[in-house]
């Protein structure tokens, strides 16, 4: 969007913030660059330049506004509504991979080589790789100033610096502000009396979101489907165990209005960006809603669905592979059996954790883990039972991936050619687990039945043909279909 100047003006002129993380802007009479819906008088169009990404603003000399903050935006739509290689590379450098693998590791990830990507990045977002993972440490450093005790050594390689000497410049070329000036100009504005600081190894945060935000059918699915031991909805929170890789971490979301408030309890706070990016893949905080709705509303069918609880979001996942084997467990069961089977593979094979705040115990069991469980352990039909195994098998040993890396259309291949997957399965990991928006259950009971009700097709085959003018947001059409049924995964829990 970032080349097309008129749209871009008129999107700063009006502080529109819906377009917060499509693009920035860049001030050339005072080098700062900002979101487009910063407060401050808009410079004249003259004066602006448009980037698309804050990595591109700030390797073209930019300072970040201190007043609107643009690397607190949204991340752009564009990277989880497709499938090429930038926007997988783009999903990688969210969870960290260029600072834990490098450069070439990304690469080897998307199977192209590291010249490739580069080229590739920088045609597209005016940065590479590590451009854009630098600003991502520089946004990780603001966050860890601004919310912890931390001395700024540990503070530098909790980011993802190599040293505290390029943590220091990093942050003072970025935000026109040495690390400890960042954090006296902070604590000068808090309220007074607004508490002291978190306990080690737990960060605060809001996590921003575009309106308009419909929280009810992710949290309720997200609480309705809970797994004992590894999740749970407690205080008007959802809280989940993560498997991290410095060490196992919880994460407690709560829903308002115009953003999420996040606490993370980190083993290391070296995993605070994977951490962060998971919770928003979990619950789709990057998803442009103007443009979903905008789609979907112009079917006769839907719009009214539309029009009464407007910007639903896709209840996604923090591990894909976790999502899968509870998939499996869920085939032809209810929600309340699918979650006993879960627990009980928790409680047997998952790594214990401890939770001061609440009743989480486990971290959900890796493939790896799951390898050497006893199939005749199983309470579940000797054929459901077949298809678990190999579905962990091939996770376990890498036949099958599921991470952000793969491309959607040969993740669901694989998956099809296993036994006991057919399309609802494989098209329910495809939406939670890949991400896919366009992923379209079609065969599933209850987008069925919210169809007929709708006068739309029930048949799998014709609904599919008739969705087609939903595309590509039907994952989104589905969220919709499911909230016309009475069913908890659609209340927002008391």
């Amino acid at each position: 969007m970032y080349t097309d100047t008129e749209r871009c003006v008129r999107a700063v002129q009006s502080k529109d913030a819906r377009f917060d993380g499509w693009f920035f802007t860049a001030v050339l009479t005072t080098g700062i660059y900002c979101r487009p819906s910063c407060p401050a008088v808009p410079p004249k169009p003259a004066n602006m330049v448009f980037h698309p990404s804050a990595a591109a603003c700030q390797q073209a000399g930019f300072r970040a506004c201190k007043r609107c903050r643009p690397d607190t935006s949204p991340g752009s739509p564009e990277w989880n509504q497709r499938a090429d290689a930038v926007a997988r590379a783009m999903r990688l450098i969210a969870d960290g991979t260029v600072d834990r693998e490098g450069v070439p590791g990304l690469a080897a990830r998307l199977g192209y080589s590291t010249r490739q990507i580069e080229r590739q990045l920088l045609a597209e977002l005016g940065a590479g790789p590590l451009a854009l993972a630098r600003a991502q440490r520089a946004q990780t450093a603001r966050l860890l100033i601004e919310t912890t005790a931390l001395p700024m050594a540990d503070i530098a390689f909790a980011a993802g610096f190599s040293s505290v000497r390029t943590f220091n410049d990093t942050v003072r070329e970025v935000y026109a502000l040495s690390p400890t000036e960042l954090r006296t100009r902070t604590r000068s504005r808090a309220r007074p009396g607004a508490g002291g600081d978190p306990a080690p190894g737990a960060v605060s945060l809001r996590l921003p979101l575009r309106t308009p935000f419909t929280p009810d059918n992710v949290f309720g699915h997200l609480a309705a489907t809970a797994v004992p031991g590894v999740e749970e909805w407690r205080d008007g929170a959802y809280r989940r165990t993560l498997d991290l890789p410095h060490g196992p971490g919880i994460a407690t979301l709560t829903p308002a209005p115009d953003h999420i408030g996040c606490r993370l309890a980190l083993t290391d706070l070296r995993d605070l960006t994977l951490a962060t990016s998971r919770c928003r893949r979990l619950l789709d905080l990057d998803a442009d809603p103007v443009a979903v709705d905008e789609r979907l509303a112009a079917d006769p069918a839907l719009a009214p669905l539309v029009a009464k609880a407007p910007g639903r979001r896709v209840p996604r996942t923090v591990d894909a592979a976790e999502f899968a084997v509870r998939a499996v467990l869920g085939q032809q069961v209810s929600t309340a059996a699918a979650r006993t089977h879960a627990a009980r593979l928790a409680t047997a094979y998952g790594t214990p954790v401890e939770d001061p705040a609440g009743g989480l115990t486990h971290l959900f069991p890796s493939p790896a883990q799951l390898a050497g469980l006893d199939p005749e352990q199983l309470a579940m039909p000797r054929s459901r039972r077949t298809t678990l195994t190999t579905l962990v098998a091939a996770l376990a040993d890498g036949s099958i991936g599921l991470g952000p890396e793969e491309d959607w259309d040969e993740a669901r291949a694989r998956l099809l050619a296993l036994p006991g997957f057919g399309p609802w399965t494989v098209e329910i990991i495809a939406m939670r687990a890949l991400g896919d928006p366009d992923a379209f259950p079609a065969t599933d009971l209850g987008v069925r039945r919210a169809a007929e009700r709708l006068g739309l097709p029930g048949a799998p085959g014709a609904l599919t043909a008739r969705a087609a003018d939903w595309r590509p947001w039907r994952a989104y059409a589905v969220q919709y279909l499911w909230a016309t049924d009475d069913h908890p995964i659609n209340l927002l829990p008391a």
